[in-house]
């Protein structure tokens, strides 16, 4: 790897960082990125997977006051993250990625599509103010350990898809959606790196390159995150959301 694809690697790692740390979707970046310096697209994946990590952890201590009161939730969501993670990794490991592949782009698009008709869709399920609290326990276990499947799996948009679906069963004001995000998205990373460095091809110079810009981007983007009004934040995570499903399907199927 030389010096002109470690720049690269390096940028790639700063904007993917704030990215994930504002809305989800960072992967979309240094997938690419690390495609572009030659290696192969599962070898790329796996990587890309190790190497965000640092930046989610950085983008909770970024929102950390934003997680203040939520300790039960982090507890009683986090264990749900763990099982779907592993879940997906299986499922990377062992199957082929090709159908996996098509899907990807129409949950990424779903995703913006739900958060950009929040309101609408809350009037038809109903707010969570009026779920039960089983059943929102319920929804919400089931949210996270969705996720966190594809999440293990492939990653890309993890944060948008989880603020989209988050948003319907919590009854919270953005940012502390966006903080818990940032702890689920940390716990399934953590769990991708474990499983990848044991059983998968780990380009770990790209890591080296990758992980630290991602915690400087983390950081930074989730700092940026608490300052913004919630429709300004609200329209960043649709906007980008958008973009990455349409990046997405194009690179399924052209």
């Amino acid at each position: 790897m030389d010096l002109a694809q470690l720049l690269l690697l390096i940028a790639a790692g700063l904007a993917a960082g704030a990215i994930n740390a504002l809305a989800g979707g960072g992967s979309l970046i240094t997938f690419p990125a690390l495609i572009a310096t030659g290696l192969p697209s599962v070898e790329a994946n796996v990587t890309n997977s190790v190497s965000v990590f640092p930046g989610y952890v950085s983008s909770v201590l970024g929102s950390r006051q934003d997680l203040r009161g939520q300790r039960h939730r982090v507890l009683a969501t986090v264990p749900a993250a763990i099982v779907g993670t592993v879940a997906g990794c299986a499922l990377l490991l062992l199957t082929p990625a090709r159908a996996f592949e098509v899907i990807v782009p129409f949950l990424v698009l779903g995703a913006a599509a739900t958060l950009f008709f929040q309101d609408r869709i809350k009037n038809a399920v109903g707010h969570p103010r009026a779920f039960s609290p089983r059943r929102g326990a319920i929804t919400l276990q089931v949210v996270v350990f969705v996720g966190a499947i594809y999440g293990g799996y492939f990653g890309a948009a993890l944060g948008v898809m989880y603020i989209a679906a988050l948003a319907l069963v919590l009854d919270e004001p953005l940012n502390r959606i966006n903080a818990l995000k940032n702890v689920l998205s940390a716990t399934v990373g953590g769990i991708t790196v474990v499983v990848f460095t044991l059983f998968a091809d780990v380009h770990w110079v790209a890591v080296l390159a990758l992980a630290p810009a991602t915690i400087v981007g983390g950081y930074a983007g989730a700092r940026l995150a608490r300052r913004l009004p919630t429709h300004i934040l609200k329209a960043l995570i649709v906007t980008f959301g958008t973009v990455i499903g349409l990046v997405l399907l194009y690179r399924a199927f052209f």
